[in-house]
């Protein structure tokens, strides 16, 4: 909390009362001159006029008044860590931020706060949020921490001081940015609840900036039911809370209708959708489908296997669908029984195989994307061997291979270590065998369709996905962005492939409306803006949803300025007026 600061009155000197003063006049001495006579002497003095310099002041008329702070037309960068739910939220914090009249910029230098949303997967994302958290004090800019690091472990040092918005407190992140402005820690860090049962989290139609505005990631829940002894996130995300379905719904109508043509279904589990409201993920999909155009396409996000089991008829059928890709994230993390008995997941090994062999048998040329951690507490050599051989089997085209780090508070980070070097050397070892097969070169010569939605990292291509969202490289020709677009595959390495547009194929547009333009504020419902017009009739010289607004309220501020120094003028001048005539009058009587 801001200290708060008073103001203590000085005990005024007593004055020794001996004689009886009829009057205050009387306290003046003969020795004293008189009123007129100070008036009379004064009557050779020439006022000096000032000086105004007229550009200097109009600068300065422009600028709040030096000793207040006003909200809401300060500058804030944002910076995310970690997975895709993670950036859906910084999306959304934006859009707020954004809706009230805040600049969101991506110069960090230039701005006046960082917003910092974090990850605790790993060590190495923890480490750069909290340099980023050192940096930023060091450049003396206002903090807000958001995200699973703060979320889980409020009270770490490098924390004391700093104000926090809470993983399902998100929707009133202006609230923490205000008041963090005005100088006060805040930290928000509750559980959404109605009637005392867990609810998702923040509201799905909330403003928001998606960073691509092509693609909208859609959180269908949060928290999760298992207890990995490893993981940290469960900490901050806490036990599984769905969205129901109209509303996960809803909020795909709103985003095509801003142009996306690319949704995202994430969570820390997908496949365990539904469980705790009497629902299912394939419930969800099949509603889903109904509502995506022609051409857009829906990618499915990470779910463990013991969820996916009982679906699998159900989701073999989804993923052929013509708008749904033929691609699923399920990590393994070892093909070690052992190990994952110790890592408490809840399945084995043969549970994973099954889940692969079904859905690629059903489902011919669908992407399975997996997870393996090295050097587990307790994996031995034999351990790690059998996830050498299951590597080898499958092939993985997307492989995500991680080395453990225990993190703090955590079952595994009390477990027997196995030593640095050793799982150094593992993560090595598996990453050579992962880099020894080329997934895509039987590929070339094929005639795909691809959706090109991004630009690649060098700047060179434009990138495309196709049915089995695998990556395509294609020529960066402006009409291609947001197109489904045919080619053919000339070119493959170990993470794309590269394709030749058909010269006599149709471009195919699957928005339904134009995209919305990079850093516009998606979602400003009715709704919002009616309590936009609330907060900003509550709160005082709060700048407003956009520019036009933000630069009316510092119009106002410059009138009451104005106003205020023509009102004090006014009273300064009929004040020596009155004491002028007053002394004339005492004159001349």
């Amino acid at each position: 909390m801001a200290k708060r600061h008073f103001r203590v009155a000085e005990k005024m000197p007593s004055a020794s009362c001996d004689t009886f003063l009829d009057d205050i006049e009387d306290i003046v001495s003969q020795e004293d001159s008189k009123p007129q006579d100070r008036h009379f002497s004064r009557k050779h003095v020439v006022p000096k006029v000032r000086r105004r310099n007229t550009q200097k002041y109009l600068q300065e008329e422009n600028r709040p008044p030096s000793d207040s702070t006003i909200p809401g037309i300060q500058k804030i960068w944002i910076r995310t860590w970690g997975c895709s739910h993670n950036n859906s939220d910084g999306e959304y914090m934006a859009g707020q931020l954004a809706a009230y009249g805040y600049k969101i910029t991506e110069n960090a230098s230039d701005a006046d706060l960082w917003l910092l949303n974090s990850c605790t997967v790993k060590n190495p994302a923890e480490d750069h949020f909290r340099n980023s958290i050192k940096k930023a004090q060091e450049e003396n800019k206002k903090i807000v921490l958001a995200g699973c690091v703060p979320q889980a472990q409020p009270r770490q040092d490098y924390l004391k001081g700093l104000s926090i918005i809470g993983v399902q407190q998100i929707d009133r992140v202006v609230e923490v940015v205000e008041e963090t402005i005005k100088g006060h820690s805040v930290r928000l860090l509750g559980q959404k609840k109605d009637n005392g049962k867990r609810l998702g989290g923040a509201r799905l139609d909330l403003p928001k900036i998606r960073k691509n505005p092509l693609i909208e990631i859609i959180s269908i829940n949060t928290g999760c039911l298992n207890a990995c002894t490893y993981c940290k996130t469960k900490h901050a995300r806490g036990n599984l809370a769905s969205y129901p379905i109209d509303e996960l719904v809803d909020r795909a109508k709103q985003s095509f209708q801003e142009g996306v043509c690319e949704i995202w279904l994430t969570s820390e589990d997908t496949g365990a959708y539904g469980r705790d409201i009497g629902s299912s993920l394939p419930a969800l999909l099949w509603k889903l489908v109904e509502v995506i155009p022609e051409g857009a396409m829906l990618r499915l996000g990470m779910t463990n296997p013991p969820y996916i089991l009982e679906h699998l008829e159900e989701m073999a059928k989804i993923l052929h669908h013509p708008r749904v890709y033929a691609f699923l994230h399920i990590p393994v993390q070892s093909a070690s029984d052992a190990v994952l008995m110790e890592m408490k997941r809840e399945y084995c090994v043969a549970d994973f195989k099954r889940v692969v062999d079904f859905l690629k048998d059903k489902v011919p040329g669908i992407t399975i994307a997996t997870d393996i951690i090295c050097g587990f507490p307790g994996e031995t050599d034999q351990d790690f061997q059998e996830t050498v051989k299951l590597v080898e089997e499958y092939k993985f085209p997307s492989l995500f291979i991680n080395q453990f780090y225990p993190r703090p508070g955590t079952p595994a980070a009390k477990m027997e270590q196995v030593p640095a070097q050793v799982k150094k050397q593992r993560t090595k070892e598996l990453s050579r065998i992962f880099h020894s097969y080329s997934p895509y070169d039987h590929k070339i010569g094929q005639r795909q369709q691809v959706l090109v939605t991004e630009e690649s990292f060098d700047s060179k291509f434009y990138v495309a996905h196709n049915r089995f969202y695998e990556q395509v490289l294609v020529p960066k020709n402006p009409i291609f962005m947001g197109k489904m677009v045919e080619v053919d595959i000339y070119e493959s390495g170990k993470h794309f492939m590269k394709g030749q547009p058909v010269s006599d194929a149709k471009v195919y547009t699957p928005s339904i409306s134009k995209p919305l333009a990079r850093g516009e504020v998606s979602g400003l419902t009715e709704e919002f803006r009616n309590r936009l017009g609330n907060h900003l009739n509550s709160v005082s010289h709060t700048s407003a949803a956009n520019q036009r607004v933000s630069a009316s309220s510092r119009m106002v501020l410059r009138l009451q300025r104005l106003h205020r120094d023509f009102a004090l003028k006014m009273s300064v001048g009929l004040a020596v007026f009155a004491i002028l005539f007053a002394l004339l009058v005492k004159v001349y009587n």
